[in-house]
């Protein structure tokens, strides 16, 4: 292993943060991980008495976080890695899902991990180190009918984070936006929040959608533990990529939007053109 990292997790109790938190202490990495409950916590700090430090923490008490990070890099030391992988999936339709539902999706997927990002970065700066990993989706590529609010969600925090990468580069400092196609996560488990249905118009549309969804949870082809090699494998990286994918489902499908968005920009392209005038002096 090239150096031993303090890696700062959102959200270890389960999924890709913890099998990420288990994969980097087996790597010889140290750990600080959030999680929400008391039990949880206990449950987090049994995986290693020297290199785990468990913290409580609800992301969207973002008046919380500054304080948190200030007193993790005075008792456990500098923050090497953050990663932000606290966040869960919102389905519904969204003519039937309400605003709420939309700004609870939005405080923990987007602004939680901005407020995170914005407390260790003054650190980061300061020592001209560090990388910055938010666990995006596939779902901040590609839509699907029913998960609205959680690709607006991904598609904000995919957007700040290549924004970030360049506001940042100067320092030293890398920002990866990490893509998860499907993974055996409780995602689409007991994690998803799901809206209630009462629109009988969506019904031959999303009711096969929702079906499939809950049918293969548990089954998809996507191995957490494989994810967490693979972020480690960025993390020791001295060039790591500004987006990455994961999974050979979310290759396929974000080719397959990539190569429909070329297409109907070249369709397009006469009237996109046509705006161009002759500026005034």
């Amino acid at each position: 292993m090239a150096s031993v990292k303090t890696i700062l997790i959102t959200g270890v109790s389960s999924g890709f943060g913890r099998a990420l938190a288990q994969e980097a202490l087996a790597a010889g990495h140290r750990v600080i991980g959030t999680v929400r409950t008391n039990e949880a916590l206990r449950d987090f700090e049994a995986l290693d008495a020297q290199r785990v430090f468990g913290r409580l923490l609800d992301v969207t008490d973002v008046e919380c976080i500054d304080e948190m990070v200030a007193e993790i890099e005075a008792t456990v030391g500098p923050v090497d890695v953050l990663v932000n992988n606290a966040g869960y999936g919102h389905e519904g339709i969204m003519e039937e899902s309400s605003l709420a539902e939309m700004r609870r999706q939005f405080d923990v997927n987007v602004f939680g991990a901005v407020a995170m990002i914005k407390a260790v970065l003054p650190g980061m700066r300061q020592r001209r180190r560090g990388h910055i990993i938010n666990i995006t989706s596939m779902g901040s590529f590609i839509t699907m009918p029913g998960i609205s609010y959680y690709c607006g969600s991904k598609f904000a925090l995919e957007g700040i984070s290549e924004t970030l990468s360049k506001e940042l580069a100067p320092f030293n400092i890398h920002v990866s936006a990490v893509a998860p196609g499907s993974f055996r996560t409780d995602w689409a488990g007991r994690s998803m929040v799901r809206s209630a249905r009462h629109i009988q118009d969506y019904d031959t549309l999303f009711d096969p959608i929702r079906q499939a969804r809950e049918e293969k949870s548990g089954k998809q082809l996507g191995d957490p533990v494989k994810a967490a090699h693979a972020m480690l494998a960025i993390i020791e990286s001295q060039n790591p990529p500004t987006h990455l994918l994961l999974g050979s489902d979310a290759l396929s499908l974000v080719r397959q939007k990539l190569s429909a968005l070329g297409k109907e920009i070249d369709e397009w392209e006469k009237l996109t053109c046509s705006t161009d005038g002759r500026s005034v002096d």
